[in-house]
C-alpha cells in the first residue's frame, strides 16, 4: 500500500537568524484537510569520525549551554546555504581536532525529523597530521580527546555520550572501522 503524502500549498518564514529560519507550512492533509506544519530550516552540518594512526577516535568534550552540562561528541559544523558539504567538513576537521587528513563521506541521517529538515553528512577522516592551520572558532571551548571503540560503545551504554548524532554517526562508522 503506498502511503499519501502530504501536498505544500504555502511556506513563510517567521524568524531568521545566521544559523536557521523557522518557517510555516500550509499543508493539504491526505483526505483533503488543511494544516499548519511548523519546521526549522538549516543549511545542513557535517559531522566527522577522526581515526587517528593508532586507532583511537578524536572527539570534543565541551559544554552545551540548553542542557547545562558537559556533552563528548564527534566534531562537527553547520553548513550556510550553497556551501559545499565536504569543504565545511575539511574546515570543521582543522578546526576541532587541530589535524588535517583525507575525508570519507559515509552517509547522511537526519537529527530529529519531525522537527527540523536538517541533513547531517557524515565523515571519516583518517590519515590524521597536525595543521599549520589549526585555529578554534572564537565561540567554541573544548577539549580533544581521543577514545578507542569499545570506550565509545562504554560511553554511549553509560550515557557519558548521550548526543543523538553523535550516536547516529557512530552507527554509520563503526561497521566501516572495525570488524563487529
Amino acid at each position: 500500500m503506498a502511503l499519501a503524502h502530504w501536498k505544500k500549498l504555502t511556506s513563510r518564514e517567521l524568524f531568521c537568524n545566521p544559523w536557521w529560519t523557522y518557517r510555516m507550512d500550509t499543508v493539504e492533509l491526505p483526505g483533503g484537510r488543511e494544516g499548519e506544519y511548523h519546521y526549522v530550516h538549516t543549511g545542513g552540518s557535517v559531522m566527522l569520525v577522526p581515526l587517528r594512526p593508532d586507532g583511537r577516535i578524536v572527539l570534543v568534550h565541551q559544554f552545551r549551554y540548553l542542557d547545562g552540562r558537559l556533552s563528548l561528541e564527534f566534531p562537527a559544523g553547520g553548513v550556510r546555504e550553497g556551501e559545499d558539504p565536504g569543504s565545511i567538513a575539511h574546515k570543521e576537521l582543522v578546526e576541532e581536532t587541530g589535524c588535517d587528513g583525507s575525508i570519507e563521506h559515509i552517509g547522511f541521517f537526519n537529527p530529529c525529523n519531525g522537527i527540523v529538515d536538517e541533513i547531517t553528512n557524515v565523515y571519516l577522516a583518517r590519515d590524521l597530521v597536525p595543521s599549520t592551520q589549526y585555529r578554534k572558532d572564537d565561540t567554541e571551548e573544548f577539549e580533544i580527546l581521543a577514545l578507542s571503540a569499545g570506550e565509545i560503545d562504554a560511553a554511549i551504554r553509560s550515557n557519558k555520550i548521550y548526543d543523538g548524532m553523535t550516536m547516529a554517526a557512530w552507527g554509520l562508522a563503526r561497521g566501516r572501522l572495525f570488524c563487529l
